[in-house]
């Protein structure tokens, strides 16, 4: 029997575990924490009770991979749950704009935008299976259906700042900047309409659903299903060497560049490991915990029943923001997300005291404490926030990375998405995940983490497609 080691249980070393344990294969998962989970993790960091998720909150691309139509989590205990409206984006005044499952309906939200609106995302929401299928891939690769990928392509090349003069109202320009913030990065480059595009998209055909009971089940259910492949999994246990390992046949690396180069440098040819080390990473996110009592009496009304809400006012403050933080400098108004998983998720909840969870992007390795900065963006669109908080959690850049070593200096994309890392990956190639050469016997080494195409998410994909490469490398080796 063919063996597999993989370090790290994130959603991505997870289904790579799974993948391969699927097809045969002894596969035990290494994870240096007491628990798994990686960037999908829930406790309660603020009031006892109340969960909140420690990363990642809303899963846009939970439901539209392969690996999620592959193996069925629902019977491991992983339940989804939707809100009223998918995202919003308050303005000053009570003014905003948000978005619900529909492209119609929200455009007839959007005054003089809404034809420019359904123009731009009804092509690409509405062949949104297909779509997803070819950019939650390896982006380098023979298409299946070339004209529904040229769709998403046509806009995602495009530099978000090209798509904001495509509005003309304030509230269209400033929901589209809500999602295009979601690169980390600045808005006049090429590509920087991809994530934007994707999942704006996404949430017009699958919405943005919460796990029920927090992200941590998704990988307790993923977990969970690794078991009964006969997998295993070790927690507590952290892998400073490859060698430390017994000799095995496959060895997934969802960690950073920088870790799996530390992890695995000896084994691996100094072309891979120079790309490991010049890997670059991004802006960063500072996270911020609440209870709050009674919930954000936003006054834009619709944010009220939205799942996610994107605070930095208009077009052009959120632009502002993002350059600023990939120039280094901390904003006085940056961009914050804000996650109200309880409306989709009353269990999440403990009497009238609700849990909020909600990040600031900032610099890379920024040391200060944005906890301020955030408050009043939030206060600035719900007056009277403050007076209902029981209780908050800060937590730094610093903090972030010592609870996940992928996420070096606070950057919770693990790299920054600038064209050709987005593309490409650490070690650029027909294949971007394996780091040791084809011709090496034992292990062969691979990266599987969000460092890797089609990157991040808790959709797996990025450990389910470097187990396929894997396969089929052990096949063809008889």
């Amino acid at each position: 029997m063919k063996t597999a080691a993989v370090v790290g249980s994130g959603p991505n070393g997870l289904a790579a575990a799974i993948s391969l344990a699927a097809a045969g294969v002894s596969v035990t998962v290494y994870e240096a924490e007491d628990r798994v989970g990686g960037g999908a993790r829930s406790s309660d960091l603020t009031l006892p009770g109340l969960i909140h998720d420690e990363c990642s909150s809303h899963h846009a691309f939970g439901l539209a991979s392969q690996f999620a139509r592959k193996f069925d989590l629902a019977q491991h205990g992983l339940e989804w749950a939707y809100t009223d409206v998918e995202f919003s984006h308050p303005l000053d005044d009570g003014r905003g704009a948000h978005a619900v499952r529909s492209v119609v309906e929200t455009s007839r939200t959007l005054g003089s935008d809404a034809e420019q609106y359904r123009r731009f995302f009804s092509p690409v929401a509405s062949r949104m299976p297909t779509i997803a299928d070819e950019f939650l891939q390896s982006l380098v690769h023979v298409p299946r259906h070339p004209i529904h990928l040229a769709t998403l392509g046509m806009r995602a090349a495009l530099p978000a700042a090209a798509v904001a003069k495509y509005f003309r109202t304030d509230e269209a320009r400033a929901l589209w900047s809500g999602v295009a913030a979601h690169t980390f990065g600045p808005f006049d480059v090429p590509l920087s309409a991809a994530i934007g595009t994707s999942l704006a998209s996404a949430a017009h055909y699958y919405g943005w659903p919460v796990a029920v009971g927090g992200s941590g089940r998704i990988t307790s259910a993923m977990e969970s299903l690794l078991l009964t492949l006969g997998g295993r999994v070790e927690t507590g246990h952290r892998i400073d060497d490859a060698r430390e390992l017994a000799a095995v046949d496959v060895l997934m690396l969802n960690t950073g560049p920088a870790e799996a180069a530390r992890i695995a440098g000896a084994s691996l040819p100094r072309r891979a490991v120079r790309g490991l080390k010049r890997w670059k990473n991004g802006p960063a996110a500072f996270k911020l915990a609440l209870a709050v009592d009674g919930g954000i009496p936003w006054s834009y009304d619709p944010s009220r029943r939205a799942g996610t809400v994107h605070l930095s006012g208009t077009y052009e403050e959120t632009a502002f923001a993002e350059s600023e933080t990939a120039r280094g400098r901390m904003p006085e108004r940056p961009f914050v997300l804000l996650a109200q998983q309880h409306l989709a998720d009353p269990t999440r909840g403990r009497g009238s005291v609700v849990p909020i969870d909600c990040y600031a992007h900032v610099p890379a390795g920024f040391t200060g404490d944005a906890t301020e900065a955030i408050l009043a963006q939030i206060e600035r669109f719900a007056p009277g926030t403050r007076d209902r908080i029981l209780a908050l959690t800060p937590r730094g850049t610093a903090a972030i990375e010592a609870l996940n070593s992928n996420f070096v200096g606070g950057d919770i994309l693990t790299g920054r998405k600038d064209p050709l890392q987005l593309v490409f990956g650490p070690v650029p190639g027909l294949n971007p995940y394996r780091l040791s050469p084809p011709g090496n016997d034992h292990p062969g080494i691979y990266l599987c983490s969000a460092a890797v195409p089609p990157g991040p998410g808790a959709h797996g994909m990025c450990g389910y497609l470097a187990a396929r490469q894997s396969l089929k490398e052990i096949h063809q080796k008889g």
